[in-house]
């Protein structure tokens, strides 16, 4: 028994990872394979049961909790980004080295595309019969909406980038103060759960336009797959060109939001002030009570 622990010790040993960038990549990858699996997911049953089983709020509901449940697989190691904007904001804001953004920003991407891959595993019969074993990018019967985002008909591509824009930079600004240490500081272990309510809120307020992808990784790894799988190059040319509009806006999103926060509620923020050595004396007299 001892000799197979041994044996088994060993094993991990090897398999062990010892870049820690690459163990980052990695939890990034799964984090971002976890909020379009179940987010896309949850599109996936609307548009195929043609509404029967689920609506806009479920949409939402389902992404914000896979932002949580990404945010708790991958947060303890790589941060839970799970967005290139957030790891983005976070390298403008010097709270993380510049050399994470492209290693980030590719794990995500990577993530993304397969987790489009597995809702459309999950969901082949179904997709090919939804459209007479045709696939359609839009239209009564289009899927490809099941996994990247598409503008409405009323919206034109100023008016989308402007929608993305403003969704990121609200994201950012909210992901900046739930993680400010001096600035209401959230209990610790709550992060993940304060940031998917976030992603709702902005899903059941700004998401008519075009679903909100807030999000390059979460939109161009499954649009990327789609044109793979059998959509073809239509998936970037529909609604003038769009899928360029959800990579680029929210990048500059993410500025805004990160001057915002900064210049309003960054800049102003004041640490604690040190405890007095009073205080000391006394909190080591609890302590030596607490011991006795």
């Amino acid at each position: 028994m001892g000799r197979q622990k041994e044996v088994l010790a060993r094993i991990g040993e090897m398999l062990r990872i010892r870049n820690k960038l690459v163990r980052q990549a990695l939890a990034e990858c799964l984090g971002t394979l976890i909020l379009v699996m179940f987010g896309c997911g949850s599109v996936a049953q609307i548009v195929l049961s043609r509404g029967t089983h689920g609506g806009f709020l479920t949409v939402n509901l389902a992404f914000g909790f896979a932002v949580t449940l990404g945010i708790l697989i991958a947060g303890q190691i790589s941060g839970g980004h799970l967005n290139p904007a957030v790891t983005f904001a976070m390298c403008l804001m010097a709270r993380e080295p510049w050399i994470k953004l492209p290693i980030y920003i590719l794990a995500q991407t990577i993530g993304a595309f397969l987790g489009a891959g597995i809702v459309f595993g999950l969901y082949y019969d179904a997709i090919w019969a939804f459209g007479n074993n045709q696939l359609f990018v839009v239209g009564q019967n289009g899927t490809a909406g099941i996994f990247a985002t598409y503008p409405s008909e009323h919206l034109d591509v100023l008016n989308g980038f402007f929608d993305q824009f403003i969704g990121t930079a609200s994201l950012i600004v909210c992901v900046l103060a739930i993680v400010d240490p001096y600035n209401n500081p959230i209990p610790r272990g709550l992060e993940a759960f304060t940031v998917g309510f976030v992603v709702l809120v902005i899903g059941t307020s700004m998401g008519f336009n075009s679903g909100y992808a807030v999000n390059p990784a979460r939109d161009f790894g499954p649009r990327l797959f789609t044109s793979i799988a059998g959509w073809g190059s239509e998936v970037f040319t529909t609604g003038k060109q769009w899928w360029w509009v959800p990579v680029v806006s929210p990048f500059l999103g993410s500025v805004a939001g990160v001057l915002v926060y900064q210049l309003m509620i960054g800049c102003h923020d004041e640490p604690s002030p040190p405890s007095t050595e009073q205080e000391n004396v006394r909190l080591a007299n609890v302590k030596q009570k607490e011991r006795v």
